[in-house]
């Protein structure tokens, strides 16, 4: 193996494992077959062979036992990764837990873990029941796990598999992945991210997994599993891989790549986690935060994707004044043409809030119609769940206050409400 400056060598693990639960009251109603061949049509072909495949052979057990059997799960991590009351009452109430186990060589596809939660998921179906991903420590309910499978082109969301918790510290707040190690890759982590980049960055780390996350699997194409795969130690990251790793890879649009050092955390105590820690280039002046705030600009669009809520007073009325008064031009600009290169528009619009509305940015793709435009949403919403980096969106233009024209640099027109918020001062029309 060639060892450079380079890439840095990752040690590949000999074989990966799935185990995924289904707590029940009382015995399976069905065998795990019968279970899965009520799936038949609904699941994409690719995946339900796998799972009819690995059920009759020695690659999946399923095995139910006592729920005294198996070690207790944490309530409190459950909690932590989104478990509801009556999911955790129903594992109290439990007297079985349906033990669905997959092994298979790293390498794509995952086969261990497409086909252990296909099959869980059926069990879980035929008893009205959830699924646990031990791996996760998620509950999943049988139609989420259903949907995170891959369709019939063998694409899936890496959110759906990967989460990324973070925690603060008093260098500011630590990031890590939690699902790259289901594909046999060390997670990734970054330490020091400021407190504002809370949603952002999160999507960055997700758009990272996503990159090299293809780079590993590369590796591992051929007939022989490798003992090291070789990850670029400058991994690029763009709004592109944030995008397919959240589902939407039409809605990509046109940031600059950002650049990032992977370095290898070995860890000290046998018993925790090595990382790849995710860091500024070398040569980068000044604190990882800083490049942190500038990564997160250019990936989305110049602008943070963190919610701003608009501060009343005469600054911000005349800002979203000078906005709409601009509406007509900018829509007629953008319908011929005649922004500038590789620059990109984005509005800035309300969604309702109990607290009242929530201001969000979204990329236009287009504004056929003078009332409405249709484009992708450059942040995740609080107040809207379905809302999210890269999702599809369409915009009242009623509800525009503000729009922007952007490059890789940044605003290079418009945006006189967010210069309100971010500078405090009295927005200047441009021309």
């Amino acid at each position: 193996m060639l060892i450079t400056d380079d890439f840095l060598p990752v040690p590949v693990p000999e074989s990966l494992s799935a185990t995924y639960l289904v707590p029940m009251a009382g015995l399976p109603r069905v065998s795990p077959k019968t279970a899965v061949r009520a799936l038949a049509g609904r699941l994409a072909d690719p995946v339900y062979g796998l799972a009819t495949q690995m059920l009759d052979s020695p690659l999946m057990s399923v095995d139910t036992r006592t729920i005294d059997e198996f070690p207790q799960l944490p309530p409190d991590l459950l909690t932590a990764f989104g478990a509801t009351e009556a999911q955790l009452g129903r594992l109290a109430a439990a007297s079985h837990l349906v033990v669905v186990r997959a092994e298979y060589r790293p390498g794509w596809p995952p086969a261990h873990e497409w086909a252990a939660r296909a099959v869980a998921a059926a069990v879980a179906e035929s008893v009205d029941g959830d699924v646990v991903d031990v791996f996760g420590l998620q509950f999943l309910d049988p139609a989420t796990a259903l949907r995170s499978l891959p369709d019939a082109q063998g694409r899936i969301r890496l959110v759906d598999w990967v989460l990324v918790p973070y925690s603060s510290d008093s260098e500011g707040l630590w990031f890590t992945t939690k699902g790259l190690r289901r594909f046999g890759m060390l997670e990734l982590q970054t330490q020091g991210v400021p407190d504002h980049l809370t949603r952002a960055w999160g999507a960055v780390l997700t758009g990272a997994a996503r990159r090299l996350l293809r780079d590993w699997t590369d590796g591992l194409a051929g007939e022989e599993v490798p003992a090291f795969v070789q990850l670029p130690v400058l991994a690029t990251v763009t709004g592109h891989d944030i995008a397919v790793a959240y589902g939407n890879p039409e809605q990509h649009g046109a940031t600059a790549p950002v650049l990032l050092r992977l370095e290898l955390d070995p860890a000290t105590d046998p018993e925790a986690d090595s990382f790849l820690s995710l860091r500024p280039p070398p040569g980068h002046p000044g604190p990882d935060g800083r490049y942190y705030a500038t990564a997160c600009a250019t990936l989305f669009s110049g602008i943070e994707p963190d919610v701003r809520y608009a501060r009343s007073g005469d600054a911000m009325s005349r800002a979203i004044a000078t906005a709409r008064a601009g509406l007509d031009d900018i829509r007629a600009r953008f319908l011929a043409d005649g922004l500038p290169p590789e620059s990109q528009l984005v509005v800035k619009y309300g969604l309702p809030g109990d607290d009242g509305p929530e201001y969000v940015w979204a990329g236009v793709n287009s504004w056929d119609s003078p009332e409405r435009i249709v484009g992708a949403s450059a942040s995740d919403a609080n107040t809207d769940p379905t809302v999210r980096i890269g999702s599809p969106v369409v915009v009242p233009v009623a509800e525009v206050v503000d729009w922007a024209v952007l490059d890789g640099t940044g605003v290079i027109e418009g945006g006189w409400t967010q210069a309100v918020l971010d500078a405090g001062e009295r927005p200047h029309p441009t021309h």
